[in-house]
């Protein structure tokens, strides 16, 4: 099936290159060559990485908090209800979100720009929608809860994840326009660390009292309102909201941003409902305390990719406008600096995950040591997942929405098609395996498409070899740990004890202490 402007020509084509008089050319000096915008994403890089690392601690705070206080059945009633709001959220947004940070940064913002006409064209639509879904949903929320949950909780649950619905969209719309506008640290302050420090807090509070399931639901979603708030208040001052810029679009306008966004909303959907569609399946097939298995595994699988949607956050303005000015090479050169610290960081934790399974679940209780696994399945997707880079970035931002969709659409197939087939024999692991045929799947599509729509060369030998070092060192650790202490805890505090030791003795090496050095000056604040 075609979508408008995704064939094989970028629908970067439909939006003139309207860069802030400020942006350096193609053929500047200083910051315009490409080791500048290498420094550029790594300085943004490392305070989306920061965020990342502190939305990681906080959103394992909030898993421990749900399951320890509500029990496996009770957290799979809970992560069932958030998942509607994920997926219907997602759906809703119809791609306006990653729309504006593919647009935003190719417009003059200010009160004389351009920038600011595409916020209405963005936000409207998706308000006049989720308005229509939480309507129609709240009222039928009796009859469609027996559907997905098994407890008397279900229908309120559910009427409240309708009724959330334009409250989750607008802060997502508004939160991506702060990414487009703002430095990167505006919106890491608001989406990782205000919304996910204030959600444990609240559903810790719900649990000391005897809240039940519906209070604690209640809780994740206040901090939502907060961070509109938030947003709308950083906006006004780079969109000139006050100061009388016009905010009336024009017909090419609405013809831009949705023309990008319309194929990216059901990839969106997918994306947002990559977990929770598992989740979904393993409660309709297998049962609550299988889902809440299954999504416990799940907050473990993806936590190791918010080094990577850290520095996404950080780049993805910063790749669409180079795209934009036609600086593919820079934008290459920007993606594989961000591969090679996706992978040191990330493949060794994964390794760690999927040999120390049993003692990771411990930390939920007895119930969650079944699905060691399945955490370690989706820790070796994972690998393949980070080990790409930010390629789904890459192409959303160069325009291609229509292949990301293309690549997105298999793994929900995959997912789906093989979840209906393994999860009622095989519960969480039958969810598991089916979601690593689907993340696999997509990576290896987008990092095809990707190489093609930019042109230039993504994975080299130095991510390879950078791989082959991180991993192979890591794995052998753990292993060797795993063989002395056990799969438990103990042979996890081991593996982490000798990696420190073994790290330690890299920084007595003077060529890796250089290398260190100028990664620090590199990461050091500078302009944005």
């Amino acid at each position: 099936m075609s979508h408008p402007g995704t064939g094989t020509t970028p629908v970067t084509t439909a939006i003139p290159r309207q860069i802030h008089p400020s942006t350096p050319s193609a053929g500047g000096a200083g910051v315009s060559t490409g080791q500048g915008e290498a420094r550029r994403s790594a300085r943004n890089g490392a305070v989306g990485l920061a965020g990342a690392i502190v939305n990681g601690a906080l959103g394992f705070a909030l898993t421990v908090v749900i399951v320890r206080g509500f029990g496996a059945a009770g957290s799979g009633a809970l992560f069932t209800a958030i998942g509607v709001v994920s997926i219907l959220g997602a759906v809703c947004c119809a791609g306006a979100d990653t729309a504006l940070v593919w647009a935003l940064p190719r417009r003059r913002p200010g009160a004389d720009g351009d920038a600011a006409r595409l916020l209405p064209v963005a936000l409207l639509p998706v308000l006049l929608l989720t308005g229509v879904v939480a309507a129609a949903g709240a009222l039928a929320a009796d009859g469609l809860a027996p559907a997905l949950f098994d407890s008397p909780d279900g229908p309120a649950l559910l009427r409240l994840a309708f009724l959330a619905l334009p409250v989750t969209a607008a802060m997502t719309v508004l939160l991506a326009a702060v990414r487009a506008v703002r430095p990167v640290t505006a919106v890491v302050g608001i989406q990782y660390v205000l919304v996910p420090l204030a959600r444990p807090v609240l559903l810790l509070a719900a649990v000391a009292t005897g809240a039940g399931v519906a209070v604690g639901f209640g809780g994740w979603l206040l901090p939502v309102a907060l961070a509109v708030v938030a947003a709308a208040a950083l906006l006004i001052r780079p969109l000139g909201l006050l100061a009388g810029v016009r905010l009336r679009p024009d017909r090419a306008d609405w013809r831009t941003l949705w023309g990008f966004a319309l194929p990216r909303a059901v990839s969106a959907a997918i994306d947002a409902s990559s977990m929770w569609v598992g989740v979904l399946l393993t409660s309709a097939l297998a049962g609550a305390t299988e889902s809440g298995v299954f999504a416990a595994v799940g907050r473990y699988a993806l936590a190791g990719l918010l080094v990577m949607q850290g520095l996404r956050v950080a780049v993805a303005p910063q790749l669409s406008r180079l795209l934009g000015q036609g600086r593919s090479a820079d934008a290459a050169l920007v993606h594989r600096r961000v591969t090679v610290v996706i992978i040191i960081l990330s493949w060794p934790a994964y390794l760690l995950l999927a040999v120390f399974a049993p003692g990771f679940l411990s930390l939920f209780g007895d119930g969650f040591v079944a699905g060691a696994t399945p955490l370690a399945v989706l820790a070796g997707a994972m690998m393949v997942n980070s080990g790409v880079g930010v390629v789904q970035t890459l192409l959303l931002m160069s325009g291609n929405s229509g292949r990301h969709l293309q690549a997105t659409l298999i793994n929900l197939v995959l997912t789906v098609g093989l979840g209906v087939l393994l999860i009622p024999g095989h519960g969480a692991l039958g969810a598991a395996y089916a979601w690593t045929a689907g993340i696999v799947a997509e990576n290896v599509l987008a990092a095809v498409s990707a190489r093609v729509a930019v042109g230039e060369r993504l994975l080299t030998r130095s991510v390879g070899w950078t791989a082959a070092a991180a991993g192979g060192g890591a794995a052998v650790v753990a292993v060797l740990s795993a063989l002395l202490a056990g799969r438990g805890v103990a042979g996890l505090v081991l593996a982490l004890a000798v990696l420190a030791v073994a790290v330690a003795g890299l920084l007595l090496v003077r060529r890796v202490r250089r290398t260190v050095r100028a990664a620090v000056t590199m990461l050091r604040p500078g302009p944005a």
